[in-house]
């Protein structure tokens, strides 16, 4: 049922509109927000899981043949009766 005053009829049709202002006002200001997090991250250096996973796969197995080498180095080392090598890190230099 409508109502016959103009007063009321206006009314509501200020609130109806006023509703409409303040969602959209939300909606941009999300959206603006949203804008400014997509640059402040985008000029940051991220990379992605996939990315991370494979450098880290890559400096494990780096670690491994290391290690393997190492120990072939030793054999070789004691095979020839030769004195190991110092340890690379341990070894101290001046700069």
């Amino acid at each position: 049922m409508q109502s016959e005053n103009p007063l009321i009829a206006d009314f509501v049709k200020l609130a109806n509109a006023a509703a409409g202002t303040a969602a959209g006002m939300a909606r941009e200001a999300r959206e603006g927000a949203r804008e400014r997090v997509r640059g402040v991250v985008g000029g940051l250096d991220f990379v992605s899981r996939e990315e991370f996973d494979a450098v880290k796969d890559m400096a494990r197995l780096a670690r491994e043949e290391n290690e393997a080498l190492k120990a072939r180095i030793a054999a070789l080392e004691a095979k020839l009766g030769i004195s190991p090598a110092p340890d690379a890190g341990s070894v101290k230099t001046d700069g």
